[in-house]
């Protein structure tokens, strides 16, 4: 597919998946000090869940972003790898 136009995201998607990266990235900090201080399992457990939801949540802003923009403009333009990046962002994202 061809290169996007820049800017790929607005303003405020770059802002929300920066702040969920942020946050996501103080949760895996405090994730290695749970497991150093030996917490106990379902404490880590629900940790790890709140990290993976936050990484979904921007995986979701992303491949939203993509299909309003990068996908829809390769479709538009006749590229005919466009299909084929859709599908291969649909499997990733679909596990």
């Amino acid at each position: 597919m061809k290169a996007s136009i820049l800017p790929i995201y607005t303003e405020e998607r770059k802002k929300d998946c920066v702040l969920r990266l942020k946050a996501a990235e103080g949760q895996l900090r405090g994730l290695q000090d749970m497991l150093e201080k030996q917490r106990p399992c379902m404490e880590v457990l629900t940790q790890l869940a709140a990290v993976q939801k936050a990484l979904r949540q921007v995986g979701r802003i992303v491949l939203r972003n993509y299909l309003e923009n990068c996908a829809t403009e390769a479709i538009r333009q006749s590229d005919p790898s466009a299909y084929d990046e859709l599908m291969e962002a649909i499997y990733k994202f679909a596990q």
